[in-house]
């Protein structure tokens, strides 16, 4: 039996499949993660979402091997590795933010040797090359030097690298950033398939709509802090009450925008463009009047729609970051490079 009670804290018959109690890494003067705790069930897909510079990446290096923590505990499957992550190091299947591959080696070679370093017999690693080759959609270019792969055909590649010796874990850093939507819609696709198949997920990202589609629990991350972890469902709910509704016109919105404030004081207009306006409110707003009073000035609404409470909304409230810098604050450098 599951007993979840704020997402972070677990009651199960299974042991987590990582529980990390107060991790902190320094780098001198500077605590790039900050008594950081939780637990990955296992079986699910556990998100870890934060702005460039939070500390996501430092995490997954402490819970992979790459990092040792300044301070903290860190259990893999229920056995104790704060010290030596090594003997746990067979159950993990780590794909980093930067392909680890060898250039001059081509796709096939590259998967042969990474199964080697498993120890995986010949013959056992070249029949799950093939495989790999072909789940991915790379058998075509399974010959062709990883130097002259596509971003998306490298970051395939990297993760069929990752779970060639069939980990219990699988970690992923920013699986998706930079390549082409098709790209990702397959890594997407695939990651849910491995899921499915029994395979736990750690994914750090800072994309929304990536954590939305792929994740069971979602972790906030800000500044080296855990802030709040919890179910999809569950973080929703925090806005739920809030009702937000997009009006598209024939123009003008700008100029009502006094207008629209003095005759509905409740809502709060997001002008979006001269065509397009949001209207955030705390309670239903009757659109009749509203509409009404925009055809009075010679305004024709063209659609009017309830948009629902998102990722990106529920993250806005809980940390006040707004989903732009999730994407492009580039003004503290990522952990990693310490």
């Amino acid at each position: 039996m599951l007993r979840q009670n704020d997402g972070n804290e677990m009651s199960d018959t299974r042991v987590a499949a990582i529980a990390a109690h107060q991790l902190t890494k320094c780098f001198h003067a500077v605590r790039a993660v900050d008594g950081v705790s939780f637990e990955v069930r296992d079986g699910e897909v556990f998100g870890f979402l934060g702005p460039n510079g939070a500390g996501k990446t430092t995490t997954i290096n402490m819970l992979t091997g790459l990092a040792r923590p300044t301070s903290g505990s860190l259990r893999i499957l229920g056995h104790d590795v704060t010290r030596n992550i090594k003997k746990a190091q067979h159950w993990m299947g780590i794909v980093p933010d930067e392909s680890n591959l060898y250039p001059e080696l081509d796709g096939w070679e590259n998967l042969c040797f990474c199964a080697s370093l498993y120890g995986i017999r010949r013959r056992e690693r070249e029949a799950r090359a093939r495989e790999l080759l072909e789940q991915f959609g790379l058998a075509s270019v399974a010959r062709r030097r990883f130097a002259a792969y596509s971003k998306g055909m490298k970051r395939k590649l990297t993760i069929a690298a990752g779970i060639i010796h069939r980990p219990r874990i699988l970690f992923l850093d920013e699986p998706t950033t930079g390549i082409d939507v098709a790209s990702a819609r397959e890594i997407r696709q695939r990651l849910a398939g491995l899921n499915q198949s029994g395979t736990t997920i750690f994914l750090t990202t800072h994309y929304i709509e990536e954590a939305e589609r792929l994740c069971h629990r979602i972790a906030f991350l800000v500044d080296g802090r855990l802030v709040r972890v919890d179910t999809l469902a569950n973080l929703v709910q925090a806005v739920q009450d809030k009702h937000t509704v997009e009006l598209s016109a024939s123009g003008g919105l700008r100029r009502m925008r006094d207008p629209l404030r003095n005759a509905f004081p409740a809502g709060d207009f997001e002008e979006l463009s001269e065509t397009r306006m949001r209207v955030h409110t705390d309670r239903p707003l009757p659109l009749a009047p509203l509409i009404r009073l925009l055809e009075e000035h010679e305004i024709q609404v063209t659609e009017a729609r309830l948009i629902r409470p998102s990722l990106e909304d529920v993250f806005l409230e809980i940390t006040g970051l707004e989903l732009a810098r999730m994407k492009n604050d580039d003004n503290r450098p990522e952990t990693k490079s310490m």
